[in-house]
């Protein structure tokens, strides 16, 4: 099921809400299998680490970290998913945050369908790498800032 790679042209034919849909999930699992990995703790403690590194804030973050090694097509992907519309912004999120957040999450959902897990390995080792030192809330809605 998973492991039947799309085209870029079938991947393509989704709409931007429906990759950021799948994207959200793939990048929240790589986000839980790397705090999984780094440590056993208390599954409160992961979650907590986790709900930090996928808000729309974080997400945001995120996107600046990568932008610059983005191809085009890439890029083009974000920018689908960064302007789609139809989704209501949460009261917690910016609505510029949270659009780059739908852009990346379209990225994910697109990479991922399209079999590209190295690329999307890499993507989120940089992303990862340059991760804020603290899980604290408040410290990731000031990266937004």
């Amino acid at each position: 099921m998973w492991s039947d790679a799309m085209t870029a042209e079938q991947a393509k034919q989704y709409s931007p809400l429906a990759l950021a849909f799948l994207g959200d999930s793939v990048y929240e699992c790589m986000v839980r299998e790397q705090l999984l990995r780094e440590g056993n703790r208390p599954a409160r403690e992961l979650h907590a680490a986790a709900v930090a590194h996928v808000c729309a804030a974080y997400q945001s973050y995120a996107v600046e970290r990568v932008l610059s090694m983005l191809t085009e097509e890439e890029q083009d992907i974000l920018r689908r998913g960064r302007n789609a519309s139809g989704a209501s912004v949460p009261k917690h999120a910016s609505p510029a945050d949270y659009r780059k957040a739908t852009g990346f999450e379209c990225l994910f959902g697109y990479l991922w369908l399209c079999g590209r897990k190295e690329r999307l390995a890499e993507l989120f080792a940089v992303i990862w790498a340059e991760a804020p030192t603290t899980e604290a809330p408040h410290v990731i809605s000031e990266i937004s800032e």
